[in-house]
């Protein structure tokens, strides 16, 4: 499948909640996606988003945002609203971080792509756990630590003129075992791949929380079966491509994303162009 479009800039990055390395007291979230968005990339996958930023997405960016919520906020055990949430973090984002602003993902969609259809999967679903747990080895603790922290895939058909193609942004979940999030991984691709039609491109982006060297999904993925190319070589952030020439990733370089002497966020934008 070719298309006209010359070319296509796409862009995954975890946010860090609008923090800084190391986190201060204020937070630069606007900052961080006015930067992204500045050259126009045609989709941004953005992590790790307060909940009350959503409504602001389409405003600081001038794209079309289509967002997934993984935790909504909360005061301890009690729901709460997202603009409270904001309001309480500000008091010292370094400190509080998510603590009440709940969390949440977007995909970011360009002037020249139209939303055809949106659906998500919690990739930690407590049927998905109790499976993939047994089949780990893992007792009930470690399958209840397991699901702590909800963690969704975004799925998106997106058009472009009279073609489309699949997006898919990840977050997932971050352990010193690797095995939960190469899980996670491959039920994530599974998922696009079964919402893809035959020979519709497919994108994979987003933070894995895994590297080409501790993941056996996502070297397999590289492989002829699955046909996905151009994992990062170095680094957790991804942007798997099939069905489309693709350039290799690029890590933006830390005086890119640094805005008044902060480095901004924990993790760099990973860029690849498409064709």
């Amino acid at each position: 499948m070719r298309s006209t479009v010359e070319r296509l800039l796409v862009r995954t990055w975890n946010v860090f909640h609008g923090n800084t390395k190391p986190p201060t007291r204020r937070a630069f979230l606007e900052q961080m996606v006015r930067l992204a968005t500045s050259d126009r990339p045609a989709v941004l996958c953005l992590q790790e988003l307060p909940v009350w930023s959503l409504s602001r997405l389409e405003r600081w960016s001038g794209m079309t945002a289509v967002a997934d919520v993984t935790k909504r906020p909360a005061i301890g055990p009690f729901p709460s609203s997202a603009e409270l949430g904001r309001i309480i973090t500000e008091l010292n984002h370094g400190l509080l971080r998510s603590a009440f602003t709940g969390q949440a993902n977007a995909i970011l969609l360009g002037s020249g792509l139209r939303l055809v259809e949106h659906r998500h999967l919690v990739l930690n679903s407590f049927r998905f756990r109790r499976t993939e747990g047994r089949r780990l080895g893992l007792d009930g603790a470690q399958r209840r630590a397991w699901g702590k922290e909800r963690r969704v895939l975004q799925a998106v058909r997106v058009a472009r003129e009279q073609e489309t193609f699949v997006v898919g942004n990840v977050h997932a979940t971050g352990s010193s075992d690797k095995r939960l999030a190469d899980a996670e991984l491959l039920r994530a691709a599974v998922f696009v791949d079964g919402l893809a039609r035959p020979d519709e491109p497919v994108l994979l982006c987003g933070d894995f929380n895994l590297t080409v060297q501790n993941s056996r999904t996502l070297r397999a993925l590289t492989e002829p079966d699955w046909g996905f190319t151009g994992p990062t070589p170095t680094g957790i952030d991804h942007i798997l491509v099939r069905g489309l020439p693709a350039g290799p990733p690029e890590v933006w370089p830390p005086e890119r994303r640094t805005v008044e002497g902060r480095l901004l966020s924990d993790h760099a934008p990973v860029d690849r162009e498409v064709r």
